[in-house]
Order: C-alpha cells, then structure tokens, then sequence
C-alpha cells in the first residue's frame, strides 16, 4: 500500500509554523516580562526554552525553505530532516516542560496564567506540526533512498572513450 502524497501540503503547514512561532514568542515573552517586572524571581526555565524554541523554529524554517531555492547545491534533505526532528524534540519538551510546571503551581489565575496555559496548547500543536512536517520529509528522504543519485548528466553517465 502506498502512502499519499502528503508534500503538497507542506507550504500551508509552513505558514502555520511561523504564526504559532509568533503567537508563542509573543505569550511567553509576556509571561516572562511578567515575572521580570512583578516578581523577586526570574522568569521560569520552562518560558525561556519556549522563547528558545520559538526562535529556533523560524531560523529552522528559514534554513528549511530558503536553501533549497536560492542555494541548490548547499540544500541537504538529511540535515533538513534532522532539523525537522530537532524541533519536534524541543517542542515536545518545551509544552510537556510546561504543563508539568503549570500543574505544579500552587494557583494559578490572572491574565498571565491564562497566558502560560494558551502556550502550552499552542506549543503542543506547533509540535504535531513539526512531526507532520518531518513525517513527509522522512517518507521522502526514505523513497529516494540513502544513497546518492548518479552524478549523471541530461544524456546518463559520462563514458570514456576507448584508448587506442
């Protein structure tokens, strides 16, 4: 049974993940001025790994889209697909990491909790984004093979003539 085509959708997904890197830098960095601004302690280690994150996801999408078309020869599908992983991992560390925090909290209300809470959720689908979006380029990278293509030209491979 073959898969289908899911790579048609991969641009739309991409959008996604750069408004839901926005919407989560933006939440966690109102929680973090929250704590900076109205507390004795700093900012929790959970908020600043989504922080992170956030910034490592548009970097990544950057790398992932804007190689390929404007420098071929330096574009590699392995290190893209590990890039893609890369980011499953610490969004699914940076949304776990938080909800944990958020369950250990003694209360929680206020504009800031419901801040905190609404990074969790959309961490969560930036992650199950991320793993679709490795999903499709790991099927690709696994049809095509790992090996490299022929190094051939528009005729097949190059031949030498035979030595007289």
């Amino acid at each position: 049974m073959a898969l289908p085509n899911f790579s048609k959708f991969t641009p739309y997904i991409r959008i996604f993940q750069v408004i839901y890197s926005f919407v989560i830098l933006g939440l966690s960095a109102y929680v973090t001025d929250w704590y900076n601004s109205t507390t004795l302690t700093a900012s929790p280690s959970q908020i600043n790994f989504l922080l992170f994150a956030s910034l490592w996801s548009l970097l990544s999408v950057a790398c992932i889209e804007v190689v390929p078309k404007f420098f071929p020869r330096a574009s590699n599908m392995y290190i893209a697909l590990g890039v893609e992983v890369t980011n499953v991992l610490f969004w699914f560390a940076g949304w776990v990491g938080l909800a944990v925090f958020l369950g250990q909290l003694l209360f929680c209300r206020g504009t800031v909790c419901h801040a905190a809470q609404a990074d969790v959720v959309f961490s969560s689908l930036q992650c199950v984004q991320w793993g679709f979006t490795a999903f499709i380029l790991g099927v690709d990278v696994f049809k095509l093979g790992f090996r490299k293509p022929a190094q051939a030209g528009p005729a097949g491979p190059m031949m030498k003539e035979p030595l007289p």
